[in-house]
């Protein structure tokens, strides 16, 4: 049987495409950024792949302030900076989609 269609997103950092449940997605919303865990939280939302590259590329580039089309403060990159690499060490490695 035909399983539900799964939605692709693109990282911001390194414009690949994943599947969404495999990807960190960032919420800008009316309490400010944060993460957002179950995927539905409402506001802007910026998805980022979990590879060691593509945290380097968000805080040297500061990616978040294009998809969030704000200035977004530098200790907002370092706890995200913080809080991905504690979780990098407990989940496995994503592959891309071929689009």
């Amino acid at each position: 049987m035909k399983r539900g269609h799964e939605p692709i997103r693109e990282c911001i950092c390194c414009g690949q495409k994943f599947p969404k449940t495999s990807l960190v997605r960032i919420v800008k919303n009316k309490e400010g950024i944060s993460f957002d865990q179950n995927g539905k939280s409402e506001g802007r939302g910026a998805y980022l792949c979990k590879s060691p590259e593509c945290l380097k590329k968000l805080t040297r580039q500061k990616r978040l302030n294009r998809a969030f089309r704000q200035t977004v403060d530098d200790s907002v990159y370092g706890a995200i900076a913080q809080t991905l690499q504690l979780t990098e060490t407990n989940s496995e490695s994503t592959k891309p989609v071929k689009a």
